[in-house]
């Protein structure tokens, strides 16, 4: 077996550890599922009676893509706490000092974080379809927008590995949560970016959120007002090219930091 090979399978080994505590602790798990879904009823409750969307076009169709992507950035904090927590307790040294991959640690994470935010999607994609979402370009459409969603999870996951391998303590993760919300609405994912103040539309218009949440309304067949504006209409590459990039910079700076962490 190859070298890949060898990493590939301890860090499955490693994903399975997480994926044990879904049905040993299935309290936690099942609400991160069901938390953005009370996110799109609460604010389709809210807000839908008071949008006004391109023909007339259900809130919902709005919505729930960018709850999708916005799903997506959450789960950031999870990834953060657990490789933190596993650090603090000493858990991330007893795998190394196993006969295992170096890269098993930090790949299991990514595997099993990777596993949740899918059914994250699927739930989150069953409760659309309840409330009356639908997208209307046809199934493989529809897969290239999940693919984008999950390529931005897989990004912001080797961020919060990076992070999580950094700081101190899970305390120090409270300071990072306090600017995932800011990130999170600073976007398109209730609104159109076009509904916004100039200055701040642009800002909200150049989040990677909105360019991946944009991106998928299109796939989707979802309007979306956004796609009017300059990065609107290349929605796509940004929503590639956005998570590709964060993605080069931060899974070689998790791994030089968990090899920091092992000298």
């Amino acid at each position: 077996m190859t070298a890949f090979g060898w990493a590939l399978a301890d860090g499955w080994t490693i994903a399975r550890r997480a994926l044990l505590h879904w049905r040993m602790q299935p309290g936690p798990v099942i609400f991160g599922w069901l938390f953005p879904v009370l996110m799109m009823l609460m604010f389709g409750a809210l807000l839908g009676g008071a949008m006004e969307t391109p023909s007339g076009d259900s809130y919902y169709d709005l919505l729930v893509p960018g709850i999708f992507a916005l799903s997506m950035l959450f789960g950031l904090e999870a990834t953060m706490t657990a490789v933190t927590t596993d650090v603090a307790k000493g858990v991330t040294d007893r795998f190394r000092s196993l006969p295992m991959s170096s890269s098993a640690v930090v790949l299991g994470r990514c595997i099993a974080d990777l596993l949740d935010s899918a059914v994250t999607l699927l739930v989150l994609a069953g409760a659309g379809l309840a409330l009356g979402w639908r997208w209307h370009e046809g199934a493989l459409q529809a897969l290239a927008a999940f693919g984008l969603l999950l390529l931005l999870r897989f990004a912001l996951l080797w961020l919060g590995i990076f992070i999580g391998l950094t700081v101190k303590n899970a305390q120090s993760i409270v300071a990072v949560q306090i600017v995932v919300w800011p990130i999170g609405f600073l976007s398109s994912a209730f609104v159109a970016t076009s509904t916004m103040p100039g200055w701040l539309g642009t800002i909200a218009q150049w989040n990677p959120l909105s360019a991946t949440a944009t991106a998928a309304r299109s796939l989707f067949g979802n309007p979306d007002p956004s796609a009017a504006s300059w990065i609107g209409e290349h929605a796509l590459g940004a929503a590639l090219i956005g998570p590709l990039l964060l993605t080069a910079i931060f899974l070689p700076l998790s791994a030089v930091r968990f090899r920091r962490l092992s000298s």
